[in-house]
């Protein structure tokens, strides 16, 4: 399989659909890295690199549409993203996905602002397990020290770009959320994470938290 990637194409895409396109593309690849240290030093360096790239280009694609460097710099980004690359080798989460897929299902948010929201929670809930993988990323992405200020970097890029980080930005009841995605997880008997540690419980306990 290919794909042929023509950045011109996207030049008339409503901002909205690019200020998608550039979180989702950036959580598809912290999905596959913010994990643990597995021995992969050459994967942690592409994903670290598409991540860069995202964060250098996002503002200019938004503001410039027809600039052909930026937003070709950005389709690269979102086909690397999920073409497999990244996750070669490595554990992987995708917990921030699948509780965001309930609350599309829910709410009817877009794709990407579901994760935007869910994602910090998922790693402040997660914070003991993945705090070398967020220390590495703060480092190397965002030159901060902590696991703290590594999420906090990452929230307020999402805003930066116009894309809201709280259930409440959109008028939605985090409890009442969080009961749903609980019952939905306890039915299908779902656990994602890397760890497989992300249950019906630790979902609802990271919706809530994003009141």
């Amino acid at each position: 399989m290919f794909s042929v990637l023509d950045p011109e194409v996207t030049f008339t895409l409503p901002t909205k659909q690019v200020r998608n396109g550039i979180v989702d593309a950036f959580v598809h690849v912290v999905e596959q890295y913010m994990t643990r240290p597995s021995g992969a030093p050459l994967q942690d360096r592409i994903a670290e690199g598409i991540l860069q790239t995202l964060v250098e280009v996002a503002a200019r694609t938004i503001e410039a549409p027809t600039d052909y460097e930026a937003r070709a710099a950005f389709m690269w980004c979102a086909t690397l993203a999920l073409n497999t690359l990244v996750g070669c080798g490595v554990p992987q989460d995708w917990s921030t996905h699948m509780i965001g897929h309930e609350l599309t299902a829910f709410h009817g948010l877009d794709h990407a602002e579901t994760p935007a929201i869910l994602l910090p929670g998922v790693w402040r809930h997660k914070l003991a397990a993945k705090r070398a993988k967020l220390e590495q990323y703060g480092r190397r992405v965002w030159s901060v020290a902590t696991a703290e200020d590594a999420i906090a970097k990452t929230e307020a890029f999402f805003l930066s770009l116009g894309m809201p980080v709280r259930l409440s930005a959109y008028g939605i009841d985090a409890e009442d959320s969080a009961r749903r995605v609980e019952t939905r997880f306890r039915e299908r008997g779902s656990v994602f994470g890397e760890d497989g540690d992300i249950d019906a419980a630790a979902a609802a306990a990271i919706v809530r938290s994003r009141a």
